[in-house]
């Protein structure tokens, strides 16, 4: 047995059946580092043992990132927060970027979608992915003085869970995990006993859930006076509606931050932040629309960050209403787009091709052997035919004024004419457009046609439920299908990649058979800094800025 053999073997010999199944794809060629590295992850498996594991095969690992120098101060400008910042009910950039700096999650994700421990030492499932164990880290305080253990974690999420409280989680713990399923086992272990099995949990206690900072039992709601968390920084000042600062926590668990100071400037829209940036009076931007790119692209003094991303917008259709209770109709205007004039043309080639189904690219499970839907008049013209338009039709699509979204309705709008669609345009500010988020009190969710923005997620668990199942909460093409559902839950409980892959490739078959959502292209998330800025991990969840330096 070849000595890399012998390694493996030695270190499958204490690993669950479903951990080594990951091992197994690894070795048999279906899936590459990056895909191994990732799913261990998710099932709690350590990054450096997986590492080791793909160097004993032959895939050596990526080049290290240099330590950049220690102090100075990290200048960086974002939207201003949109209310009050509170960790249960936010949901906006502004705050978060904020609370990203002084509290922490069980776990992070990283550029290539593995997770990182954190909070967490590590996590595994049971044998059906039903109950998922995490072990706590020791040694950590809140910046209050007060040891982090299971309390904290178990009252976070009963916060979060809270079906009676206005907590912005709960579009992901809806029927994933209620109030009383998180349970202290002993100090430094907690249990998270799920309404359903989920095969990737631990994405939904990570950053990807920029709700679940683990925040101290005590919490009262009172955040903005003191950012309390356990975090490499902590709260100087806080000036509503015109910045904050950040300074060093000497007492971090971890390795210490290599700033000394952290200082956030608020703007109320992306252009003057684009002009702090170019003036030098800032350092880093959060995520910029693909819209005001060219601003910055061009400046020798700034870099911009690509970040491959699985955000998207949504083109909804009201499955329930006509034209479009006709899935030919649907069909038909997925057909018209021409897709590569909304990635090359309107995202100037920073985006993916969707396939209208939420597995974009970037995602391991994705079936890239199912025919990319492209352009094609005549067909969708004989669609329109056959379901008795072929005069066409009148409607209004209903959107909102954000980032690219205004180009694609045009183009959409264009596209739309040639198979003999009337679209008007209705084109709003956020508030009025998302109104209340409920069904009868939102455009976004009442618009028989309309497109929605949806931010980046490491697993597409939220993006294939909410929206799309009979009763989510999202639902706004409000479709309707019992095989739907059924192949959603079966791919959400799946522990195993190769069970994972087939139930993708059937959701992703009937999604493109019934259309009710068109997903057009994924656009990449564009992080511009100064070239004096060095260091800045690029991860679509927004700024962590502890490993940054500056000079």
């Amino acid at each position: 047995m070849p000595r890399h053999f012998r390694t493996i073997d030695a270190a499958r010999r204490n690993l669950s059946a479903i951990e080594n199944s990951a091992i197994d794809e690894l070795l048999a060629g279906r899936i590459g580092r990056r895909e191994f590295l990732r799913h261990g992850s998710v099932l709690g498996l350590s990054l450096p043992f997986l590492g080791g594991i793909a160097s004993a095969v032959g895939l050596g690992a990526p080049q290290s990132r240099a330590e950049g120098k220690p102090g100075g101060t990290v200048r960086a400008g974002i939207a201003v927060p949109g209310g009050a910042i509170d960790p249960v009910t936010f949901y906006d950039s502004g705050s978060y970027q904020l609370v990203f700096q002084t509290a922490e999650f069980l776990c992070v994700t990283q550029p290539d979608l593995t997770l990182k421990p954190v909070l967490a030492e590590n996590w595994s499932p049971n044998a059906d992915g039903s109950v998922w164990t995490f072990k706590l880290r020791k040694g950590v305080k809140f910046h209050n003085g007060e040891d982090f253990k299971a309390d904290d974690v178990v009252a976070t999420f009963d916060r979060l869970a809270d079906p009676n409280g206005a907590s912005n989680a709960l579009s992901v713990f809806k029927g994933l995990l209620s109030k009383g399923g998180t349970r202290k086992v002993d100090d430094h272990t907690v249990e998270f006993h799920l309404d359903a099995p989920n095969g990737s949990f631990p994405y939904s206690v990570s950053i990807d859930n920029y709700n679940a900072v683990i925040l101290p039992a005590s919490y009262k709601g009172d955040y903005e006076e003191t950012f309390d968390g356990t975090g490499p920084f902590r709260l100087e000042s806080y000036t509503p509606k015109v910045g904050a600062s950040f300074v060093r926590n000497p007492d971090y668990w971890g390795e210490k931050a290599l700033p000394d100071r952290l200082e956030f400037k608020f703007y109320a829209d992306v252009q003057p932040r684009i002009l702090a940036l170019q003036a030098g009076e800032v350092d880093v931007l959060d995520a910029i629309p693909l819209d005001v790119s060219q601003v910055v692209l061009g400046n020798p003094d700034i870099t911009v960050l690509r970040v491959a991303s699985t955000a998207h917008r949504q083109l909804h259709m009201r499955c329930d209403m006509a034209p479009f209770t006709d899935k030919r109709v649907r069909q038909a205007l997925a057909l018209c787009i021409d897709r590569s004039k909304l990635v090359d043309g309107l995202c100037r080639g920073m985006a993916a091709t969707g396939n209208d189904s939420p597995f974009a690219p970037a995602f391991p499970a994705t079936d890239k052997s199912l025919p990319q839907r492209a352009q094609d008049i005549a067909k969708a013209k004989q669609l329109m035919e056959a379901a008795g338009l072929a005069g066409g039709f009148d409607m209004t699509l209903t959107t909102l004024r954000y980032s690219d979204i205004p180009g694609y309705a045009q183009l959409f709008q264009n596209f739309a004419k040639e198979i003999g669609a009337r679209i008007s345009l209705n084109i709003e500010d956020q508030d009025k457009y998302y109104g209340k988020a409920v069904f009868g009190q939102s455009d976004w969710l009442d618009s028989p046609l309309g497109i929605t923005d949806y931010a980046h997620r490491s697993v597409p668990n939220v993006f294939l439920k909410s929206p799309l199942v009979s009763d989510g909460p999202w639902n706004a093409a409000h479709f309707k299908n019992a095989t739907y559902d059924g192949l959603v839950a079966g791919y959400l409980k799946a522990l195993d990649l190769d069970t994972q892959r087939k139930a993708a490739s059937d959701i992703q078959k009937l999604l493109l058979d019934e259309t009710p959502v068109i997903f057009s292209y994924f656009p990449d998330l564009l992080v511009p800094v100064r070239k004096t800025v060095s260091g800045l991990s690029p991860i679509a969840a927004g700024l962590l800025l502890d490993r940054v330096s500056i000079g």
